[in-house]
Formats: C-alpha cells, sequence, structure tokens
C-alpha cells in the first residue's frame, strides 16, 4: 500500500483520476479543494473537470467523512487532508506560505513524516512542482494514465522485403493475401530484396486477410492536389474512403495534414456530395502573449484561430480559377453552406450527422476532450483529426498524453479507423529545412 498526494492539475486534467489508485491511500490537500473551486464558473473543459470533480467528492462524503477518510470500490481509501501552518516551517524559507503550491508540498511532506513506513508518492502535471518536490525529498511522478510513449507510437504503414513473385502477383491480381499481424487499414510496402525498386504498395483489409492496392489520385488532382509521396498517397486513400470514419493524421508542420485533409473534404462535400457539409474546427490555443478578448460574433472571434484553415482553402481555390469555380474564396462556401466552422466549445451535447468533421491542432486536446468530439458522431458522419504532438500549447498535456496519440493508440486495431505519420515536410525547402533544424 501506499500513499498518493495529487496536485490540484491531476484533478483538472482528469477527475476520473480519483479512482485510478487503485487500493493505495489517496490524499486530496483542502488547497487543492480551494483551487477547484476557483475553476468551478469556467465555461470551457477546465471548468466542467472542475464540477465533476466537486461532484465526485460530494458523492464520496455521503459515504462517509472525507477527514479520516473514505473506503472505495476499488478498495483504496481517499482523504481530504487539512494543511496546518506550522508544517511549512519544515521546508527551505524560499518556499512561501503564500502559494498554493507550497501549501500542498507542505500537506505531502505532513503525510510522510506522520506515517514514514508507507511509501508517499507526490503526483502532478507540474514539471517544476514536481522538480520542488524532488528537492524536498519527495519521490514525485507525473500523472500517466493516458500517456502514451510518442517513440513508440503506431506509424499506420511498414515496409516488408518480398520476393519478386509475390510483389508481380499483386499487380497482376490486384491484390495478395498477406499471412502476419497487421493491423486494419495498415499500408504496407512491399521491396523486393533483389532489386529494391521493385516494389507495392496496399492497405490491409483485415476481413480479407489481403494486402489491396490503394485508389490512384485522378489526372486533375483533389482539388488540383496530388500526393506529393508515399505517406501523402496514404493519407489520400484513407481521406476518400468513405468505409473509414476515423482518420488520424500525425506529422510536423508543412507535412500536408491540414490540406489534404481539407482538399479530401471539400471534394466529398461539394463534388460527389456525400456528406452534407464539411465542419471545420481547431482548439483555441495562443502562441505566446494572448491578445485578450476580441469583437465581434462568434464568426468574427474564431477568424484570428481559423486563418490557418482559411489559408489552406484559399490555396485549394485557386487551383480551380483556370476553372473560374468557387473565385469568390472561402466565404463563398460558408455562404453557400459547403462549409462551416465549429466552436469546440459548443460541441458538446450536439449529433453530428452525415458530415465531414476535421478537427485541427487536435494535439492540444485531452483524452477527454477527444472522446467529447468523437462521439457526437452522427449516422453517416466522417471525422479526421491532425496534429503535431511536438508543438503543445496546452499547459496540461504533452506528446505522450495528449488526446490525439491516445486516440491513434486505441483505435489502431479497429476496421473503421485508420491512421498515417507523415514525415517529410512539402510546404516549401525553407520549412522543411526550419522543421529540422530549430
Amino acid at each position: 500500500m501506499k500513499n498518493f498526494v495529487l496536485d490540484t492539475n491531476v484533478l483538472l486534467y482528469d477527475p476520473q483520476a480519483l479512482f485510478k489508485f487503485q487500493d493505495n491511500n489517496l490524499i486530496i490537500p483542502i488547497t487543492v479543494i480551494e483551487e477547484i473551486d476557483r475553476f468551478k464558473k469556467d465555461m470551457n473543459e477546465t471548468g466542467r473537470n472542475a464540477r465533476q470533480v466537486s461532484r465526485y467528492l460530494d458523492d464520496l462524503r455521503q459515504k462517509g467523512s472525507l477527514a479520516k477518510g473514505v473506503r472505495q470500490e476499488n478498495g483504496g481509501m481517499l482523504r481530504v487532508e487539512i494543511y496546518e501552518d506550522q508544517v511549512m516551517k519544515r521546508l527551505p524559507p524560499e518556499l512561501r506560505e503564500d502559494r498554493g503550491d507550497n501549501r500542498i508540498l507542505a500537506v505531502a511532506v505532513d503525510v510522510r513524516d506522520k506515517d514514514a513506513n508507507v511509501p508517499i508518492i507526490f503526483v502532478t502535471k507540474d514539471t517544476n512542482l514536481r522538480i520542488k518536490a524532488d528537492a524536498i525529498g519527495l519521490v514525485a511522478e507525473d500523472y500517466e494514465s493516458d500517456k502514451v510513449a510518442i517513440e513508440e507510437l503506431y506509424q499506420g504503414y511498414l515496409e516488408l522485403d518480398a520476393e519478386a513473385g509475390l510483389i508481380d502477383h499483386f499487380h497482376g491480381q490486384g491484390g495478395v493475401e498477406l499471412a502476419g499481424d497487421y493491423k486494419p487499414n495498415q499500408f504496407v510496402t512491399l521491396v523486393d530484396s533483389s532489386n529494391r525498386s521493385h516494389t507495392a504498395i496496399g492497405r490491409y483489409d483485415a476481413a480479407l486477410a489481403k494486402l489491396m492496392p490503394i485508389k490512384k489520385v485522378a489526372k486533375e488532382g483533389i482539388w488540383s492536389i496530388h500526393p506529393r509521396n508515399r505517406e501523402q498517397a496514404f493519407t489520400l486513400d484513407l481521406l476518400l474512403d468513405d468505409s473509414i470514419k476515423l482518420v488520424t493524421l500525425v506529422g510536423k508542420a508543412g507535412t500536408g495534414k491540414t490540406l489534404l485533409a481539407i482538399a479530401a473534404g471539400l471534394h466529398k462535400t461539394a463534388e460527389e456530395n456525400v456528406y452534407n457539409r464539411l465542419l471545420v474546427s481547431r482548439p483555441v490555443f495562443p502562441m505566446g502573449k494572448d491578445l485578450g478578448f476580441l469583437p465581434g460574433d462568434i464568426e468574427e472571434k474564431l477568424a484570428p484561430w481559423m486563418q490557418p484553415i482559411f489559408d489552406n482553402v484559399e490555396l485549394l481555390l485557386s487551383g480551380h480559377e483556370a476553372e473560374k469555380r468557387h473565385s469568390k474564396g472561402y466565404k463563398e462556401l460558408m455562404a453557400m453552406g459547403i462549409m462551416e466552422i465549429e466552436p469546440l466549445t459548443y460541441i458538446r451535447g450536439r449529433s453530428i450527422p452525415n458530415q465531414y468533421l476535421i478537427v485541427d491542432e487536435a494535439q492540444n486536446l485531452t483524452p477527454h476532450e477527444i472522446k467529447t468530439i468523437v462521439t457526437r458522431a452522427g449516422e453517416g458522419t466522417k471525422i479526421v483529426l491532425t496534429g503535431d504532438p511536438y508543438q503543445i500549447d496546452n499547459p496540461y498535456v504533452d506528446s505522450s498524453s495528449n488526446g490525439l496519440t491516445y486516440l491513434v493508440e486505441r483505435f489502431k486495431g479497429e476496421a473503421i479507423a485508420g491512421h498515417v505519420t507523415l514525415m517529410r515536410g512539402e510546404r516549401s525547402e525553407l520549412a522543411e529545412l526550419a522543421a529540422n533544424l530549430l
């Protein structure tokens, strides 16, 4: 048995953390309750999580005294620990009493000293607080319930050495049976070991246990866009397949994630009429200093955040200028009802049927937010999530704990989902150098 002391940010990140420490003792410092209270009126995901934590604790309070400890269904004991002034004297003078983080550390030190025979672990998602805890002799850990090692993230494709006859059979018969442990919709490149230029590229069909050829893009392209590398060809194959309801795209800046997703969405919505509307959204996280409140209605407020989306749409539309189509730009598409901006703030409770939903910069979402979005999908809806796990602006997630990587790992074995990791930048030579060198 161990004693776990939780920081506020763990509960704001995942209210279910209260029930994930098995049969150990869970200690919530009273300062955490105070800090949770400050967030409860917020109308964002953090505010909703704060209110959920309060509800969970209130339900536990009905079963016994939180001060003495309440037995949970998993066998563990949860209690709220009161901060005592004299405990601060055991901490270095640099840790001032007027800071909530330091009072939480003081509670952890007090628990450790009172129950020296039981190992204590301080759990926080705050890197600096883990450093301070370590400096005063506390064992500190990150909350890793939903972590996925980014180095081990499923890529969505692999390369296999094969005999020349197998590759010829693939091209001649339009597919080939493939024995082995492959994920549904995983892309496989067969390479002739004696002639590396002799290859075959396909997508694994788990129902048939066969490697099937990927669809070739028409000569005119998808809204004048043609795949520039193998990963982009994989991506378009998934984006244009209506049987694939969930597509995740991971890659650094400039690899074409967003552009390909929008091109495929416009193609399926405006030209093939498979979906009623193209919905596009991004989490609102500024890079650098926030500009504060913005004037106007919802569309005007979202305009600065959605500008990268509009830039991509304008690029796609410019490819149609020779055909004199959609020359007025993205505003015409929105006026026609073909494309719509969807604020994630208001997506909870909605049902979204028969639409093509793109969520850009999804690496800034928590696993719970990702679940909220994906569970909005109604009949006939396709969801595409794009992002770069190495460019995160949300202070509550990192490259391993964000919702996008979590979703990739959870859905990699599902037949209605597909994933591609894009490696090569295609925006420009300068952008590719910057992504690799800086």
